[in-house]
């Protein structure tokens, strides 16, 4: 039995060696490892190049004009009067003033609560084909004649969790308390102020001017040309070959991206930047052929095309600012989901807690085959 499981492994290696030669498949895949399918990038170099960014030309040149300086006297003052005051006289007298109202004492007595079990699924109810192999009396050389499929329903799972409601809401009670005062010292006007007029002359200065002598000139000017050296792509390599590279199995799956944004807007945070260098930046320069989705999910609070509308716009802020790091568009994809695809009971007639909405809200990225 154990040479009969042995050769039943070698036929069906056999066999995946030989349909991956005739359908452009991996020629020698490994067990339980995962592949894609890549296309290499353009590649460019980049050179300097000479451009003219100003022909030459003919101006003309001002020269200056000519002038003789003569003196003026003019009145930068004109006369006036001065107002001389004189202070007011005043006498001292006490008053008491609140200088703190009492406060109220306020006694906050705490909420009461009281423990309760609820029943939540956890995982459920799926059904659906799977593969099924019957090779024991398939007499067929061809594996795929003795592959059959079964529908299988696989029951929901459910989780008994303790949870607290409210038995009796917080109060207080507010008692008064007296305020502070104190002595104040002020002073009562007895005499009014005044003032006494005293007369102040004008004031003269001296201003030099220029008369013109001699009108401006032209010259004429001749100009060359200027010219900047700019940096300028040249194909280095077309790509398109094609290939199957090995992956992390993992990586082909839905990856969480653990970045967040402001509640309504699709700007990146230094910190989820930060966090997209880390775990696909990396990745897009370490395997320069492979290309990812990135897929961005909502909570099912709001209207469902303003949530796919900013899904949308935050899986394309996350390929810009890869692409804005060097990564090519070609090998990213962005793709809102708004709340298509929640991950809890949490849809829009379900009251769920904020940890609950959150863990719908979810950005992911995931490796795909060209």
């Amino acid at each position: 039995m154990e040479k009969q499981s042995i050769l039943l492994g070698i036929f069906s290696f056999l066999t995946i060696c030989l349909l991956a030669q005739t359908q452009g498949l991996p020629s020698q895949p490994v067990p339980g490892k995962c592949y894609v399918r890549t296309i290499s990038p353009v590649q460019f170099d980049t050179l300097e190049k000479r451009v003219m960014i100003r022909p030459a030309y003919t101006t003309f040149q001002k020269l200056p004009a000519e002038y003789k300086t003569i003196e003026e006297r003019i009145v930068i003052k004109p006369a006036t009067k001065r107002y001389v005051p004189y202070p007011a006289e005043f006498r001292t007298i006490t008053d008491t003033m609140l200088i703190e109202e009492g406060p109220s004492e306020i006694t906050v007595n705490a909420p009461k609560f009281k423990s309760m079990t609820e029943d939540i699924e956890v995982r459920p109810k799926t059904m659906g084909l799977e593969w099924r192999t019957t090779l024991d009396d398939c007499e067929s050389k061809d594996p795929r004649d003795c592959m059959v499929l079964q529908y299988v329903e696989h029951p929901a799972e459910f989780k008994r969790v303790d949870v607290q409601v409210l038995d009796q809401t917080a109060n207080y009670v507010a008692s008064p308390k007296k305020g502070k005062f104190t002595t104040i010292k002020r002073q009562v006007v007895v005499k009014e102020a005044g003032y006494d007029v005293v007369e102040v002359p004008a004031e003269f200065a001296t201003v030099t001017k220029k008369v013109l002598v001699k009108d401006e000139e032209l010259v004429k000017v001749e100009v060359p040309s200027e010219y900047i050296i700019e940096p300028v792509l040249v194909l280095k390599d077309p790509g398109g070959v094609e290939k199957w590279e090995e992956i992390d199995c993992a990586l082909t799956e839905a990856n969480l991206l653990p970045i967040n944004f402001e509640a309504g807007s699709a700007r990146l945070s230094l910190e989820a930047r930060s966090i997209i260098d880390a775990k696909l930046l990396k990745l897009m320069k370490d395997r320069p052929n492979i290309r990812v989705e990135i897929a961005v999910h909502t909570d099912s609070r709001g209207a469902a095309d303003v949530n796919q509308s900013l899904s949308q716009a935050r899986a394309e802020s996350v390929v810009n600012y890869l692409v804005g790091r060097g990564t090519q568009r070609s090998r990213l994809v962005a793709k809102g989901y708004g709340e298509s695809r929640l991950k809890n009971r949490c849809t829009d007639s379900v009251v769920c807690s904020e940890s609950e909405h959150a863990a719908n809200r979810r950005t992911e990225f995931r490796v795909l085959s060209n």
